[in-house]
């Protein structure tokens, strides 16, 4: 027997003696949709690839308590709201305009904290107003030191930024007033290698399942890490031999680690110990787990709605890449 890949992953859980849980975790822009209708429970008529505005460029997404995701532009740094039932969209907020993207990003409490790439910065933006709260400036940035302010995660206390130029991570204390904020460098040290100029090392970034500690995973060498966030000692996560090559986005669900690998166009499935030390790849779902007319062309970061990831399409290197070239979320069933 055949089994899909969440009936998979409960099989190796079962295996394994663990218990999962399932819980679950203004301009218009209107666009197509395709859908596959579903006729079961919170499934039905959701569509399984939405699709973004021409020319959008998106790397991060994020979701809040509801339905609705929030993607970034790498054009520009729009960002776009995304009703994942229906696949209606809106502009939230306009960006700061051409070379200042926003990559990855994560919200809560309203408030949306974005990566914003080669400038070295992290924003912090009005879910509602779309406002530009704060625009904090991380590490200075020249010729001689790039920076590339890739992803971040959301703890109780901060925001935890990863810069894939430099090896180090960013913290800013969460609070009600952005800009009165503190802001922190954390030098990775340990077992960290950074690896030469040119190449993304530190990317995606997320919290170990007993939240003690920040899981970090290396796209050049596709390498996992605990990073302790008092000292930024950095450990290798023990996969049993498995590498994430590509690695990209990171989403940690109870003890599941959902590893995006952008030019493999798959999602590595692990099973982490409670503190994010062990873990064991149980599955990778590829294209051929997505529904049509849902497909993969270098997906970069994941959310999770209701049973399912929705990863947007990067696309690197696709001809007319900020004006006509088509973008798109395609919906995975886990």
């Amino acid at each position: 027997m055949t089994l899909r890949p969440r009936h998979r992953l409960l099989a190796a859980a079962k295996i394994a003696g663990v218990a999962l849980t399932s819980a679950a975790l203004t301009v218009t822009l209107a666009g197509p949709v395709a859908a596959h209708p579903r006729h079961h429970g919170d499934h039905a008529d959701r569509p399984e690839r939405i699709a973004l505005p021409d020319g959008f460029q998106p790397e991060g997404i994020a979701v809040d308590q509801g339905s609705r995701a929030y993607l970034g532009s790498r054009t520009n740094g729009d960002i776009l709201s995304v009703d994942l039932r229906t696949g209606k969209r809106h502009l939230v907020s306009r960006g700061l305009g051409v070379g200042n993207p926003s990559v990855g990003l994560k919200v809560d409490d309203g408030l949306i904290y974005v990566a914003g790439g080669g400038t070295g910065t992290g924003r912090v933006i009005s879910a509602r107003s779309g406002k530009i709260l704060a625009n904090h400036t991380f590490t200075a940035v020249s010729e001689t030191s790039p920076s590339f302010v890739n992803d971040v995660v959301l703890t109780k206390h901060r925001a935890w930024f990863t810069d894939s130029a430099k090896p180090q991570l960013y913290s800013v204390t969460r609070s009600r007033n952005p800009k009165k904020a503190r802001v922190a460098t954390l030098p990775l040290t340990g077992e960290w290698v950074q690896a030469p100029a040119g190449t993304n090392s530190a990317n995606g970034i997320a919290q170990s399942p007993d939240k003690r500690s920040l899981l970090v995973v290396d796209s050049a060498t596709g390498t996992l890490f605990r990073v302790d966030p008092r000292t930024g000692v950095a450990k290798k996560v023990d996969l049993g031999g498995a590498q994430l090559t590509n690695g990209d986005g990171l989403l940690v669900r109870g003890r599941t680690l959902y590893a995006v690998q952008n030019r493999l166009n798959q999602v590595a499935v692990v099973h982490l110990d409670r503190s994010g030390s062990r873990g064991r790849l149980v599955d990778t779902l590829t294209s051929a787990d997505l529904r049509a007319p849902a497909t993969f062309d270098i997906p970069t970061t994941a959310a999770y709605y209701k049973g399912s990831l929705y990863l947007p399409n990067a696309r690197f290197g696709v001809a007319n890449a900020a004006t006509t070239a088509e973008y798109w979320i395609s919906r995975l069933r886990v």
